[in-house]
């Protein structure tokens, strides 16, 4: 839409809603939305492509507010343009069970694309998204049906590009040459410590030029026109697009605007009345004019937008009607009706060839399996593709001039997890993506997110513990396991073969609102005999791997470890003690079954004993303190893997020892 008002009353009607909620909340951020409520309205007026009647319409254009502090701006323009979000909610910011929460948040908000928090990943998100519609666009476009065709725009500012992650992303946006993303620079030279001219000195323009981006400099980003200009320019560039907004934040703020002091707080009710005049807002707070929403009003444009796409889509759909299926399928997240069945079949494969493998390699057999049936999937690795085993034989490499499915995300782990984020939020694909358990600390924040936002990002992280080798203590993960376990939300898997990776991969592929890390060896593990009741328990998180009659205590293991639970249960029955073995690969998954089913598995009066190559604290959860834990509670150690798990206490002489002194 254009305006239909003078652009300068569209934006301070955005002004005056950001600094009456914070004021009302006595909390929030009013300098940023104040400061580019100009550029929003150059774009959300001139080029976003939306219907605020179907947020969930396949080809709109992506939004990314990356400086999330400033959500009132998003807030704002959602209830102007016409969104399900009532003057009532713009009221209720930051107040509980409110659709305004401080940072804007996918699925609580319509309209909001990603969670935004912590700065840089917004922008990694969109990445991400571009990344998807460039793929999904050489995937199912064909001659005349442009059927996905759509930009992903970010707002940012200095802090987004102070965060490393916005160097991993931006360089690999510009090696691929993802032109569908535009990104409008706030340029106000504040953040919350003052004027960052004292921390922050790059030349941005420059750096991104060094990227391989279109870089639009020293825009005025209190001249609409201008920032429309430059929006239009960039939409004809065959790279990404840097705009550079010069701005003023808290613009329109007499004695506050420009200074540190109207980022983060309430303007005060004096300052807010000289706002007021300044700016030549008269009204009440929260009280917007008819012609300003007249103005804004995005529904009848958005309806148009969509129907015309919706008339594109039927003529595609009639001409490829398979192509038109698999992508509805696909932007909906359901999985193909025979996926169960190929996963069944997987397994049972697995069972006729008992393989003694890895199980980062039992991880890369079934992606080949499963990718047979996913077009969807999507994978890659952070740099280690030969290490981590994410690729599959018809994978292709992803590059500038040619799609794929397999992307080298390159050393960029934070990148690489964000960007995954980005891509499931963007719909059409399951997103994976690997690295060194020890380097999930990387990847840490983005886990996080996925998590908060509920979303079906899949993490692989291989080489899992000491087993690692000779890398030593730099390399070897000890806590991570345990700390991943922390998180709400996020499914953690560490099988101990064959068939128990089969299952933690389905699982993965099935769980639709969360994500999750799936946790292999670099070393061979054996392959553990099971019944076929057995295996319908595995997608439990924990089961019985083998009893006994008259069992004395329970062994509980995960990964590697179960070999060696297996081990020393066959010694203590030899030595008339006999014991459970349970296999736990998912704690979470466990925790969540019902009160019945964990008293079968953990039978209360058993003494337990738990194995794991990791720190001890979390499993007492388990094993109570009258249990024992065989785990490590300092750094590893260069040496062999072999003489690692012995120097530790992996051995099965340990196990039968701390299993008889807990039943003495």
């Amino acid at each position: 839409m254009k305006p239909t008002l003078p652009t300068t009353k569209m934006a301070n009607a955005i002004r005056a809603l950001a600094m009456d909620a914070v004021q009302k909340a006595n909390s929030g951020h009013p300098g940023m939305p104040m400061g580019m409520a100009d550029i929003a309205v150059a774009l959300w007026a001139g080029h976003y492509r939306h219907n605020p009647a179907n947020p969930h319409w396949i080809n709109r254009d992506r939004f990314v507010l990356s400086n999330g502090h400033g959500s009132l701006l998003h807030y704002a323009l959602l209830h102007l343009t016409g969104y399900d979000l009532p003057m009532e909610e713009i009221k209720n910011f930051r107040q509980m069970h409110s659709k305004t929460p401080g940072h804007p948040e996918v699925h609580v908000t319509p309209g909001i694309e990603t969670t935004t928090g912590p700065l840089g990943q917004g922008l990694a998100n969109a990445v991400g998204m571009a990344l998807a519609e460039r793929l999904l666009a050489a995937e199912f476009n064909k001659p005349g049906f442009a059927v996905i065709d759509h930009h992903s725009y970010v707002f940012l500012g200095d802090g987004c590009l102070m965060e490393g992650i916005s160097h991993e992303v931006c360089s690999l946006a510009g090696t691929l040459r993802l032109n569908k993303i535009i990104a409008l620079y706030d340029d106000n030279g504040i953040s919350i410590d003052g004027n960052v001219e004292g921390w922050f000195l790059d030349d941005t323009p420059k750096r991104f030029e060094a990227y391989g981006w279109n870089v639009i400099p020293a825009v005025d980003g209190h001249d609409v026109a201008a920032v429309d200009a430059a929006i239009a320019q960039a939409k004809l560039s065959d790279k990404p697009t840097l705009i550079c907004c010069k701005s003023v934040i808290g613009k329109g703020s007499p004695n506050m605007e420009g200074t540190h002091n109207v980022h983060g707080a309430p303007l005060g009710d004096k300052e807010i009345a000289a706002v007021r005049e300044s700016i030549d807002w008269p009204h009440t707070p929260f009280a917007v004019p008819a012609d300003v929403y007249a103005a804004w009003d995005a529904k009848a444009q958005g309806a148009r937008c969509e129907a015309e796409w919706d008339a594109l889509f039927n003529a595609y759909s009639e001409r490829y009607p398979q192509e038109a299926g698999e992508l509805v399928r696909r932007m909906k997240g359901e999985l193909p009706g025979n996926f169960n069945d190929v996963v069944m079949a997987y397994i049972a494969s697995c069972v006729e060839k008992k393989e003694t493998i890895a199980t980062r390699k039992a991880s890369q057999n079934a992606i080949q399996a499963y990718a047979q049936v996913l077009p969807e999937f999507l994978g890659g690795s952070a740099d280690l593709t030969g290490s981590n085993l994410t690729n599959w034989k018809e994978c292709v490499a992803v590059r500038a001039d040619q799609p794929g499915n397999h992307i080298n995300y390159g050393v960029r782990e934070f990148g690489m997890s964000a960007m995954m984020n980005g891509i499931a939020l963007h719909g059409g694909y399951i997103p994976f993506g690997a690295t060194f358990l020890t380097f999930s600390d990387y990847s840490r924040n983005a886990l996080r997110m996925a998590a908060l936002m509920k979303i079906r990002s899949i993490f692989v992280f291989t080489h899992d513990s000491i087993g690692l080798g000779e890398d030593g203590p730099t390399h070897q993960s000890v806590e991570h396991i345990s700390s991943l376990r922390l998180i709400p939300n996020l499914d953690n898997w560490r099988p101990c073969d064959t068939v128990e990776s089969a299952v933690a991969w389905s699982h993965a592929v099935t769980r639709r609102h969360g994500p999750s890390t799936l946790i292999f060896s670099r070393q061979n593990l054996q392959y553990q005999e099971r019944s076929p009741e057995q295996i319908t328990h595995i997608h439990r998180g924990g089961y019985v791997l083998k009893d006994a009659a008259d069992a004395k205590a329970i062994l509980i293991a995960t990964g590697s470890e179960v070999e060696l639970a297996m081990q020393a249960a066959q010694e203590l029955a030899k030595q008339g003690v006999p014991v459970r073995v349970v296999s736990m690969p998912c704690t979470d998954a466990f925790d969540r079954q019902d009160s019945s089913y964990k008293a079968s598995v953990l039978t209360r009066g058993l003494p337990r004993v738990a194995i794991e190559a990791g720190v001890t604290d979390f499993w007492y959860k388990y094993v109570g303190l009258e249990g024992a834990v065989i785990g490590i509670d300092t750094f590893g150690e260069s040496a062999p893997a072999g003489v690692l798990f012995k120097h530790f206490g992996f051995t099965v002489e340990n196990v039968v020892s701390k299993v008889k002194l807990i039943i003495a």
